[in-house]
């Protein structure tokens, strides 16, 4: 029986923590999903949407997606080959760090979603990918579960040096990480889907709207707004995936006061309404 961390084999894809995939259309058949995308280009090149910004990869960018419902328009050129993986959410949370670090490195993330490496650690990444593909193709060693679960962890810890070594602000508070901290949780237990006015936030956290903002934009160079509107259009481009669920529908369920006005939010952000965002992502 298979639960939520679970580490798929060959024969097992249900609810699995880990998923490889053999080529990009396989991963863009998850990609509306709520699965963390993880794709390292070794040859060609990748564009994408993302938060309406053009993203084009080449060989040695790692690219995260851990929103992958916002990513869209994938276009690889005719000689693109990767390393493609995916994880539950319940696996990529049980691995984030609680430091100072795992916090600013998930805010990066989510506004940026690749890394341009440098060839040694493009080296460390591939290597590590490829020795975990090996050992999950192994399904008959005993503890292949376990053995998998710590490569796995290896490699995300491999990515938070390479990431904390580029990117990570010096002397960072510890106060101010634990706001930043609490403020993520916040948003992941779903507040924003009846709050997305900054004060609510700054309220709740003892702490003024500007303070809050200026912690964010130390962390990450973008305002606390920036993170309530990401976390708000990740859930509008899963609902919208659903075809079952209607603009109106949506829009009371995100406590929108009205069909209208979220269809102006949807525009605002991703440059179209939510019908034309709604096809685009079927095309």
């Amino acid at each position: 029986m298979s639960n939520a961390n679970t580490i798929e084999t060959p024969t097992n894809r249900n609810n699995a923590a880990l998923r490889f995939y053999s080529d990009l259309s396989e991963l863009l058949h998850d990609i509306g999903s709520s699965r963390i995308m993880h794709i390292v280009l070794t040859q060609g090149n990748l564009s994408f949407l993302h938060q309406a910004t053009r993203y084009n990869a080449a060989p040695g960018d790692y690219i995260i997606l851990p929103n992958a419902a916002l990513a869209q328009d994938f276009a690889a050129s005719s000689d693109f080959k990767a390393l493609l993986f995916s994880l539950s959410p319940s696996i990529g949370n049980r691995l984030a760090l609680r430091s100072n670090y795992g916090i600013i490195g998930h805010l990066s993330l989510l506004q940026n979603p690749v890394m341009r490496l440098a060839e040694a650690d493009f080296m460390r990444c591939r290597t590590d990918i490829e020795r975990l593909h090996e050992r999950w193709l192994a399904t008959g060693h005993y503890f292949h579960e376990e053995m998998v679960g710590h490569l796995l962890a290896a490699h995300i810890l491999d990515l938070y040096d390479i990431h904390a070594r580029n990117c990570l602000p010096e002397d960072f508070p510890t106060r101010a990480a634990e706001l930043l901290r609490r403020f993520t949780e916040e948003l992941a237990s779903g507040s924003y889907r009846r709050y997305r006015n900054l004060d609510w936030y700054a309220e709740k956290l003892c702490v003024t709207p500007h303070y809050l903002s200026e912690i964010c934009r130390r962390a990450s160079g973008r305002s606390a707004g920036y993170f309530i509107d990401l976390f708000t259009l990740q859930e509008i481009a899963k609902l919208l995936a659903d075809k079952r669920l209607s603009v109106a529908q949506i829009a009371e369920e995100l406590s929108f006061s009205s069909a209208s006005y979220f269809t102006r939010y949807v525009k605002k952000h991703f440059g179209m309404s939510p019908k034309a965002f709604r096809n685009a992502g079927s095309n």
